[in-house]
């Protein structure tokens, strides 16, 4: 008996200091936003984190993809961002482009299941857990090794000319990459986009970091992109190479961004760059206070603010990949420094859950209050809207408890993606709550539209709200969000098995289109729980006041 009452009191006590703990998480993090972008980078370049090894059976590949999914979901994500085309080849099925190594073994080969499409599969699994899909590309990378044997006989570095190969590509270290120098390369990387967009269901088309490589220790780039002579000989006007070298990727850009409006307005195109644009050393009026090795402007030749001035993108994602009080780059000074350049675009940031626990070079990553602390600090700051980390793996190790952190303080409650009203041509249509019904353990709720104008009015998915008593209260209380339904669920249909006997209940339905902009509320519906089903109220004149 003393056992006994000694191990309850032991449990309790443990309850205690995880909800403690919890709520301490929480404090530090800030109130939870109704709207905030909760992603992660899911990278499948050297299979980092999905699949988890080349040639796996198409049943394998989607039951860890689901998996993952699944663990995301459970910590509240409301985004992917998934590598569709890591090194010049393809995870989905592709006339022009092969299948990835990384996905099938030898680049080229064939899928075990001919009706499998890895992307249309990754899509729809997104889609069904009300999480958005942007589909990741690193455009410029052509090959992950210098031996083209290895490569498939479709890959341009295989079937064009000699000729052609060399205006196209260049090496540098132990890569091939392709020219952004080259206009055939930036209609080749356009329509790869372009068929993506056209033929699958994304919510997004995502660039990362790498336009001109990263400079590497002991080799030359210059030497290897020899690109003095076209730039000499070119029909342009710049005096200066490096000037002219951010010309070819603002091109590809701006030609990206047209495209992806042209087919489809709603899909968003955002880019993840390195964390720092500039340091105040090279340019004292726009510059970070940094000391960065390395920058987007000067090394990368990527002109990021120009693409948001320019309407070109509708995110930013910059990779802030360094801890609160790095003296080289501090994360608090990175954040406000974006948060002060986004130009009417939205801007997440990009935390390096990677380095959790695993960062010798710096020891705030031991701390487990780090994640913590940064979320509070984009929390903090109105002009940013949300979290992306890199990459899921870690998250999903769960070092120094940073699964645990989201799932019961961080991220305790569901979010809604932010609304990029830029791309809304109109307010979805209003939903009317036609039929309630009930069962001894549920109550039932269908709904529908009256009334729908044009297709930019056609709702992508559903909030239901359910408010206690005979009333409306605060939407922005995440404890009236009851639920979202599934992105184009065909069933206008739900069923609250939490309903009270003897309770009264509202309930109301508002539309989401694909811009994630909020419509009108449905007119309130009150029900009252009953022993056998459920009696909708008459005569119900609306909202709380």
């Amino acid at each position: 008996m003393i056992s006994s009452i000694r191990f309850f009191l032991l449990l309790s006590l443990l309850f205690s200091t995880l909800k403690g703990y919890a709520q301490d998480n929480e404090r530090r993090a800030g109130q939870s936003p109704r709207a905030e972008m909760r992603g992660a980078w899911i990278a499948t370049v050297a299979n980092i984190d999905w699949p988890s090894t080349p040639g796996l059976s198409s049943e394998r590949q989607k039951a860890e993809f689901d998996s993952l999914l699944d663990v995301m979901k459970a910590m509240n994500m409301n985004a992917v961002f998934v590598q569709i085309r890591p090194s010049g080849d393809a995870i989905y099925r592709s006339k022009s482009v092969p299948l990835s190594s990384f996905l099938v073994g030898k680049q080229g080969a064939a899928l075990d299941d001919s009706l499998y499409d890895p992307l249309e599969y990754m899509v729809k699994a997104a889609h069904m857990r009300n999480m958005e899909f942007h589909a990741w590309m690193n455009p410029y990378r052509a090959a992950w090794s210098l031996d083209t044997t290895l490569l498939d006989k479709s890959h341009p570095l295989r079937s064009l000319s000699n000729k052609r190969k060399a205006e196209w590509f260049f090496k540098y270290g132990k890569r091939w990459y392709f020219n952004p120098a080259s206009p055939s390369v930036r209609q080749y990387l356009n329509n790869i986009v372009k068929d993506v967009v056209i033929r699958y269901d994304v919510d997004g088309i995502h660039f990362d970091d790498y336009f001109y490589p990263y400079k590497e220790s002991g080799l030359n780039l210059d030497d290897a992109l020899d690109d003095y002579d076209a730039f000499a000989t070119g029909d342009h006007s710049f005096t200066d190479i490096s000037d002219w070298r951010r010309d070819n990727v603002n091109q590809l850009i701006k030609m990206v961004s047209k495209t992806i409006k042209q087919y489809k307005p709603y899909v968003k195109f955002g880019i993840g760059p390195f964390g720092v644009w500039r340091n105040k050393d090279r340019d004292p009026e726009n510059g970070s206070n940094t000391r960065a090795g390395v920058t987007c402007y000067d090394d990368l030749y990527a002109d990021v603010l120009l693409w948001l001035k320019n309407g070109w993108i509708d995110y930013v994602a910059p990779q802030i990949y360094w801890s609160i009080g790095y003296p080289p780059a501090d994360f608090e000074v990175l954040v406000d420094w974006w948060s002060k350049h986004t130009f009417g675009r939205q801007l997440y940031i990009g935390h390096a859950a990677y380095k959790i626990n695993n960062s010798p070079n710096d020891d705030n990553w031991k701390e487990p209050e780090e994640i913590s602390n940064q979320i509070a600090m984009v929390r903090g700051n109105p002009n940013v809207g949300g979290s992306i980390f890199y990459s899921a793996k870690p998250l999903l190790r769960n070092p120094l408890g940073v699964q645990d952190s989201l799932i019961t303080a961080l991220y305790r409650h569901p979010a809604f993606s932010p609304p990029i009203a830029q791309l809304s041509k109109a307010t979805p249509a209003t939903a009317t709550i036609c039929r309630v019904k009930g069962t001894p353990s549920s109550v039932q709720l269908t709904w529908n539209l009256c009334e729908l104008l044009s297709g930019d009015e056609m709702p992508f998915y559903f909030a239901l709200y359910r408010f206690d008593g005979e009333g409306v209260g605060r939407f922005d209380n995440p404890r009236n969000l009851l639920a979202v339904t599934p992105f184009y669920s065909e069933k206008w249909y739900f069923e609250d098995y939490t309903a009270v006997e003897g309770e009264y209940y509202t309930y109301v339905i508002t539309a989401f289109n694909r811009a994630n902009v909020e419509g009108n509320p449905s007119d309130p519906v009150n029900v009252k729980k009953t022993k056998k089903g459920a009696k909708k109220k008459r005569n119900f004149w609306g909202y709380l006041l």
